[in-house]
Parts: C-alpha cells; sequence; structure tokens
C-alpha cells in the first residue's frame, strides 16, 4: 500500500484528506507536530507528500527544501495561495505538482496518481537501464561504472526522459511537458540550467559528450 504523508495545519482539511486517501486505498499520516517535519519525513519514508504553505514555525517552502536535502520523494503543493509567482516557486524548489485550494477532489485524486506513476512511485521499475547509465528513480542516484552521482528532481526526469527514448531525438517541448506536465508557463531557460548541470554530473562521470544538442531538433542520449 502507498504512503502518503500529509502536511497541513488546519485539523479540518487533515482529516478530509487523510479520509479521502484511505477510500482511495493509500495509506495516510497527517503531521500535527511541525517542529520537527524533515525528521518525520524520513521516519515514515512516504511516498508521497501532500505540503500545505502555510505552516506554524516555518512556510512550506523551508519545508520542501529541507526535505529536498534528504530525499526525492514527490511533493505535490496544496495551497490557498492561487498567485503564477508562488506555484513557479514551487516547482522550481522541487515540488513535483502545485493544487490550489477549494481544490476539486477527482482533480486531485487524478494528479496523486500521475506524480506517483511519473516519479516510478506507482507501480513501475524503480530503476532504468540504458546506454550504460542505471538511473534509480526512488534514490535519485546515477551510477556509471561503478561511480555515483546524486540528482535533483528535475535531472532524474530529463535524465528518465532521454533513457527511456535512448537513440531517439526528444524535443525540448517534450521533456518540459515530462517536468511540469504544462501546469504553468515555464521559461525555456530553466530547461537550459537543468540540462547543464544533468551535463556537469554526466561528465564528472567521465560522459561529457553522453547527451548531444541537435541544433533545432533537440536532445539525444
Amino acid at each position: 500500500m502507498q504512503k502518503i504523508m500529509i502536511i497541513e495545519d488546519d485539523p479540518v482539511i487533515r482529516q478530509e484528506l487523510s479520509l479521502l486517501l484511505e477510500t482511495e486505498g493509500y495509506q495516510a499520516w497527517a503531521v500535527t507536530d511541525f517542529a520537527s517535519v524533515p525528521d518525520q519525513t524520513m521516519v515514515y519514508a512516504p511516498d508521497l507528500i501532500l505540503l500545505d504553505l502555510g505552516l506554524p514555525g516555518q512556510d512550506g517552502w523551508s519545508v520542501c527544501a529541507a526535505i529536498r536535502k534528504r530525499m526525492q520523494v514527490p511533493i505535490i503543493f496544496v495551497t490557498s495561495r492561487d498567485s503564477a509567482m508562488d506555484e513557479l516557486r514551487a516547482l522550481n524548489l522541487g515540488g513535483d505538482d502545485y493544487i490550489t485550494k477549494p481544490y476539486n477532489i477527482p482533480v486531485l485524486m487524478a494528479r496523486i496518481k500521475t506524480v506517483l506513476r511519473r516519479t516510478g512511485k506507482g507501480g513501475e521499475a524503480e530503476i532504468l537501464e540504458a546506454c550504460g547509465l542505471r538511473l534509480h528513480l526512488t534514490r535519485g542516484t546515477l551510477e556509471v561504472q561503478g561511480q555515483t552521482a546524486e540528482l535533483t528532481r528535475n535531472e532524474i526526469q530529463i535524465l528518465a526522459c532521454l533513457m527511456k527514448r535512448c537513440g531517439e531525438i526528444v524535443s525540448r517541448a517534450d521533456l518540459i511537458d515530462t517536468l511540469w506536465d504544462n501546469q504553468i508557463y515555464i521559461d525555456d531557460n530553466t530547461l537550459s540550467v537543468n540540462m547543464t548541470r544533468l551535463r556537469t554530473k554526466l561528465a564528472h562521470l567521465g560522459l561529457s559528450d553522453c547527451i548531444r544538442t541537435r541544433r533545432g531538433l533537440g536532445y539525444q542520449l
């Protein structure tokens, strides 16, 4: 049974989310002590986190950043803040999706299933192997000839997309769709920054030419 952690300070919403998730067959666990959320995350080891922004003591941005330093668990922001800048910040910090309150229940459940599937938590293979690369989706690590590198969520998604289509040309538009599911407009430069960081890590593993740029077409592994 997949485990979902609820980080929400409103007790009514916490209870509602818990009941919804359990009805859908998930194991739900809601945080009530917000003093050590990252530590609780490590103990509970959830398959996905639902995270509010307005939390006591610290905001959801800080909690997301602290969790991301320890593990690559999928995070969906569920918040009443509906500005495009808040959504952009959430995704750039490592959030996998952003849903505003009041949420539509069927849509929320569909988004959860989509993120679990996309991040390798939805019953798909947790390890991808292609072109001499071994990518651990749940660990967030890449192995090449005995060497290991840690990847960010965006780097994992970019590399996973290229590995699944090894040898094919993958357009920038396809990579953006994979990363953010077209939820909001993302500046094209954001993809370039993530691609540069990924290439740097590959170069440290001795694979400086692993990802080719096909001018006017996209990228090829």
